[in-house]
């Protein structure tokens, strides 16, 4: 839990649950004396970022969205990454000279230890300038009083148990053995909103005796009716399937790494698939491989940070596919604005009939292209698969009428892909003089 959002730990003093809790503090956090203070405040976790960056190689250029940074941090242009002057050893030496900072802070102060300053707000005194004019407005005396010393200012309790054991502990009862003999298993579970992860554990226990190339010679396919929690499907791996009946919450797919997930909605449903939301927000966050099929509209951020899972949806929220670096991404329906935000590669098609994308798309990453032959192979295929799995209404249509409706899609390509072209172009003169 970050500090910022409960405004100050002595709310979670005044009402004895600071002892439950541990409480992170990050922002500019660059020496010492930075590390001090937040652990004055109440902070027992540290995030650094900035400092970590420079660290090992970064020069603060400014241009991480460009894909144009000049020592290989933030870029996917193999040319610029070689220039990457980065070594674990640099962040290692910065981290011991900041620990040493943080024991020289504590000797001068008279502890050996962090923890016995955690939240000793006491020990701050504020230096207002009192020649400015917004200083008759601060008010910090909340942060700073002195708290309940009878009551944990600090974490004490070591860990916060759930009540029960997880959902996939439960399924795990069922399958381990199959997991370990590699034999095929297909289950039928009952899934409720308040399963998180569902899927994650199951993937550790097959990367865990497999590694990422996880089943080969098997297959565990579990379906599931009902809701799915938070991170559905979570680093799914290589022979997990996960078929849901229902909907899902956020995060479905984040991180996977291969397996396939189905979503769709039930027989009785009366509604139209294609014109209803059937899971949440950041779907397929940071994946890099596997497949998912949903027939329905997903919510905003679908596919951020793709980089190389395959998917067909129904629709999309805004910021579709954003910062997607590889991977193939299929919508069957209306996109929200800044698709294709900070996307370099991979490629992506929309069905389109009412031409909207023109104004959908982030023009300074991507661009609508045409569709040639092999796109439009990779379309009826994709159309195929996602009919088979999810038996989509609209999926069926565009099949049936391919030969008409395969004119209303597009193709969103990022604008990375002309930059080789445009360079060639450029060195022809040169080659001739």
């Amino acid at each position: 839990m970050g500090i910022g959002t409960v405004g100050s730990p002595k709310y979670l003093i005044d009402n004895d649950l600071r002892g439950r809790v541990k409480l992170r503090i990050d922002g500019q956090i660059k020496t010492g004396r930075d590390v001090i203070i937040g652990a004055l405040l109440g902070a027992e976790e540290f995030g650094l970022g900035t400092s970590l960056m420079v660290a090992e190689g970064c020069v603060m250029a400014r241009q991480c969205h460009l894909n144009t940074c000049p020592v290989g941090v933030a870029t996917q242009d193999e040319r610029l990454r070689e220039k990457f002057p980065g070594q674990p050893e640099h962040v290692i030496r910065y981290l011991i000279f900041l620990a040493q900072d943080v024991r020289r802070w504590l000797a001068d102060l008279g502890y050996r230890h962090l923890d016995d300053i955690i939240g000793r707000v006491d020990f701050i005194k504020p230096k207002i300038p009192a020649d400015h004019y917004k200083a008759k407005f601060v008010d910090i005396g909340y942060i700073i009083e002195k708290p309940d010393m009878t009551k944990p200012i600090r974490c004490v309790q070591e860990k916060n148990d759930p009540p029960k054991k997880s959902f996939d502990e439960e399924i795990l009862k069922d399958i381990l053995p199959y997991i370990e003999r590699q034999e095929n298993y297909a289950g039928f579970y009952v899934i409720k909103n308040t399963y998180r992860s569902v899927g994650a554990r199951i993937a550790h226990e097959i990367v865990k005796r497999y590694g990422d190339k996880g089943l080969r010679l098997s297959k565990i396919e579990l379906n599931f009716r009902g809701t799915g929690g938070q991170s559905f499907g979570a680093f799914c791996v290589p022979g997990l399937n996960l078929i849901l009946t229902g909907d899902a919450n956020d995060y479905v797919g984040k991180g996977m790494t291969g397996g396939i997930i189905v979503i769709k909605p039930p027989k009785e449903f009366r509604g139209k698939p294609h014109e209803n939301v059937i899971m949440g927000n950041t779907c397929l966050y940071g994946a890099t491989g596997g497949q998912l099929f949903a027939s329905g509209i997903a919510g905003e951020r679908f596919a951020v940070r793709n980089s190389g899972a395959t998917a067909v949806v129904e629709g999309a929220g805004d910021h579709c596919c954003e910062y997607m670096t590889n991977g193939t991404v299929m919508v069957l329906g209306r996109t929200g604005v800044n698709f294709g935000a900070g996307m370099t590669g991979g490629v992506a098609y929309v069905y389109d009939p009412e031409g909207r994308m023109e104004n959908n798309i982030n023009s300074s990453y991507v661009f609508v292209d045409e569709l040639d032959s092999e796109d439009v192979e990779e379309v009826k295929r994709l159309l195929t698969k996602h009919k088979g799995y999810t038996d989509s209404e609209i999926a069926s249509y565009i099949l049936a009428n391919v030969d008409e409706e395969i004119n209303n899609f597009v193709k969103i390509s990022p604008v990375e892909i002309k930059k080789p072209a445009a360079e060639t172009d450029e060195a022809k003169p040169e080659e001739k003089r």
